[in-house]
């Protein structure tokens, strides 16, 4: 069997070859037109529609991210201002805390006994301990409240944990136990 030869310049061939590309190219424009392989229009709107939504939810989650970041900022700078001011360095605790009780006391009028200190350390806090000060007072009624008052209203950083009153034979003279607490701030430059 032999394969007839084609002549690629009759006009017969070349009508045939030109038929082909153009039904070819029909094809091949139907196929984009009813969206065969790609999507629809529809489709492709409800993924412009999803896009957006997308990035709006992105923006609220970049905007919430930037305020807690803001804040984050905000609470450190305001925790260092507070250890700066209430905390009171190792270096100088002992004289600074007996100096401030004995000031008060004075103020309020109270008698100071002994003052006995106790020192823990905070764990996982950065440095800082606490500072347990037991202290005994004599006083009135009237200087104990004042005495309170002006603890309360210290520039350190004072808390009272307990606090025992007793009256003594002397009249109207009670014996006063304190539990203060304060926190100690880590000094790089020297310990206690």
């Amino acid at each position: 069997m032999t394969i007839p030869q084609i002549n690629f310049r009759e006009p017969k061939v070349l009508v045939r070859a030109g038929l082909g590309v153009l039904l070819f190219a029909n094809l091949v424009a139907a196929t984009f037109s009813f969206h065969l392989f790609g999507d629809s229009p529809a489709a492709l709107d409800a993924d412009l529609t999803s896009a957006r939504a997308g990035f709006r939810a992105a923006q609220g989650r970049l905007k919430t991210s930037r305020a807690l970041i803001e804040n984050m900022q905000i609470s450190r700078e305001q925790g260092d201002k507070f250890l700066k001011d209430y905390m009171t360095s190792r270096r100088i605790t002992f004289s600074t805390i007996g100096t401030e009780i004995n000031k008060v006391a004075e103020t309020a009028g109270m008698k100071v006994g002994t003052l006995n200190y106790g020192l823990d350390s905070i764990e996982n806090s950065g440095g800082l301990d606490t500072l347990t000060i037991t202290a005994g007072f004599e006083g009135g009624y009237s200087q104990l409240m004042k005495f309170v008052n002006l603890l309360d209203r210290s520039p350190r950083f004072l808390l009272i944990e307990s606090l025992q009153v007793a009256p003594l034979p002397k009249g109207d003279v009670l014996s006063t136990v304190v539990k203060l607490n304060t926190f100690l701030k880590d000094d790089k430059e020297g310990a206690l």
